[in-house]
């Protein structure tokens, strides 16, 4: 995640609340016309049931969760600026009256220098412990923290995590701190009143107030989950919390997005369910340990899971299976996993965190749909971070070797010794290879490009022209739409269903 998200997309304005009491009077005063006193009655309950009215102020809440909130300043030395200059050629009598300039300017100085950042955070626990952005302390040699009560203290960091920009700091005090909890981000309902606290554009600590627009957001992490909400966010509010109504910390604000470079009213909050656990990893650790599985996989879509027989679109269909935790199980690319430690997988998302949150070296019971027969594997989870430290780049795809006949709008030819070379893959391997797509079919569409190979079409292995003909033969005679096949590009795998029309 880029150092400083706020920095780049800039909001420039608080958020404003806006109460309609008026128009909820007027539909119960219709709804009495029209349904009598007594329906009118029971709706106008239910809504107190269901629904909280926005508070005569937050000035309470604010005054209670204060002290917990931080002020972070950051210093990193960093690199002196290339050096610039006028255009002046080499040689020219010009160039040692520009350089006098620059040095006059202070513009010839190239020693590395000091780099300040603001950023938020809060206290969790009476000891000390501070959470906050890894992108607000990235790189920093010195943390800063300022208390609401004007207090500063150094703090040192104990660990961080870049793919959910969670980091854990930590200061010493002679007395307890004023700390808040952790609530329940999956209690929150799109409409909720929220509130963030922070250090916007360095103007000290700063409410704002709004409501949880949408939930479980996506921007670009594999464990995204965030909460989506107008309550303005600022560069320097990075780090800070989004507060419940009860006081709780519901998520931590990370980003906004904002393509003109002002407040456009989305702001996200990475969840506090997500958040709780990072922590306390930090806290135990000094690092993140998330369960590994070892495939990779893909959302079953619904021309997926008609090429496969499935009658719903849901788990995870897996591509891959290289060496590791899932092979050792006995798990086969065209597995579709639908229950993880015996929970249901109703995507890829799904299944990703499940395994993340799943411990170590332990053995975990996983269903797998096989061939249109379910099989119960036990796989014993590695550790993820351990595996992608080991792991290696994958190797360009440069294009193929002439093609020998057009199937599904694709030119194919089978791969050769050659060919595999060309496109660096492993001697033995095999399958058709595409050396032209026709702009107009469904395959081009749907992301086949030249240098892909196809490396299986309904399920079963093709080396041939005529394999992957008689695939498409035999899923019509079935009466199937689509033929699924499986493609490999620079050695990453993904299924595919073309349509047989």
């Amino acid at each position: 995640m880029p150092r400083d998200l706020y920095g780049e997309w800039n909001v420039m304005r608080s958020a404003t609340l806006s109460v309609p009491f008026a128009a909820p009077r007027a539909a119960a005063t219709r709804l009495t016309l029209a349904l009598g006193l007594g329906v009118a009655l029971a709706l106008s309950q239910a809504q107190q049931v269901h629904a909280f009215g926005a508070p005569e102020s937050f000035a309470d809440l604010a005054a209670q969760i204060s002290p917990s909130v931080v002020n972070i300043t950051t210093s990193a030395l960093v690199a002196a600026p290339a050096e610039s200059g006028p255009m002046v050629p080499e040689g020219s009598p010009f160039e040692d009256f520009f350089r006098e300039f620059q040095d006059r300017n202070g513009d010839g100085n190239r020693e590395p220098r000091r780099s300040e950042a603001l950023g938020s955070g809060f206290v969790i626990s009476a000891d000390g412990y501070i959470v906050t952005n890894n992108h607000v302390i990235e790189g920093a040699d010195q943390i800063s923290i300022e208390f609401f009560s004007g207090k500063r203290l150094e703090a040192k960091l104990v660990g961080t995590d870049t793919k959910t920009d969670i980091a854990l700091l930590k200061v010493e005090s002679e007395t307890p701190l004023p700390f808040v909890a952790f609530g329940d981000s999956d209690a929150m309902r799109v409409g909720d009143w929220v509130m963030a606290m922070g250090n916007p554009l360095g103007q000290g600590f700063s409410v704002s107030a709004g409501i949880v627009s949408a939930r479980g957001r996506e921007l670009s992490g594999t464990y995204d989950d965030f909460i989506q909400t107008d309550a303005a966010i600022n560069k320097g509010n990075s780090g800070g919390p989004l507060f419940n109504m009860q006081g709780q910390v519901v998520g931590v604000n990370t980003a906004i997005l904002s393509p003109t470079g002002g407040s456009i009213g989305i702001g996200f909050s990475m969840a506090a369910n997500v958040v709780t656990k990072v922590v306390g990893q930090l806290q135990q650790f000094g690092e993140t340990r998330r369960g590994w599985l070892g495939v990779r996989i893909q959302d079953v879509t619904p021309d997926v899971a008609e090429a496969i027989g499935l009658t719903e679109a849901k788990g995870a269909l897996i591509t891959d299976v290289p060496e590791g935790p899932a092979r050792d199980a006995g798990m086969l690319a065209g597995d579709v996993i639908q229950t993880f430690d015996g929970q249901p997988v109703n995507d890829t998302r799904d299944l990703v965190n499940r395994v993340a949150d799943a411990p170590i070296g332990e053995a975990v019971d996983v269903i797998v749909l096989r061939e249109g027969k379910v099989e119960t594997l036990q796989v014993t989870l590695g550790r993820r971070e351990d595996a992608e430290a080991e792991s290696t780049p994958v190797a360009g795809v440069p294009a193929p070797a002439p093609a020998e006949a057009v199937v599904l709008g694709m030119t194919l030819m089978p791969v050769t010794p050659e060919t595999a070379q060309e496109l660096g893959l492993d001697a033995a391997a095999s399958g058709l290879v595409v050396s032209k797509v026709d702009p107009a079919s469904e395959a081009y569409a749907k992301g086949l490009r030249d240098g892909d190979v196809i490396t299986e079409a309904g399920q079963q292995k093709v080396v041939r022209i005529k394999d992957i003909e008689d695939r498409v033969t035999e899923a019509r005679d079935a009466g199937r739409k689509s033929l699924l096949l499986l493609v490999r590009r620079g050695g990453d795998p993904r299924f595919v269903a073309l349509s047989l029309d």
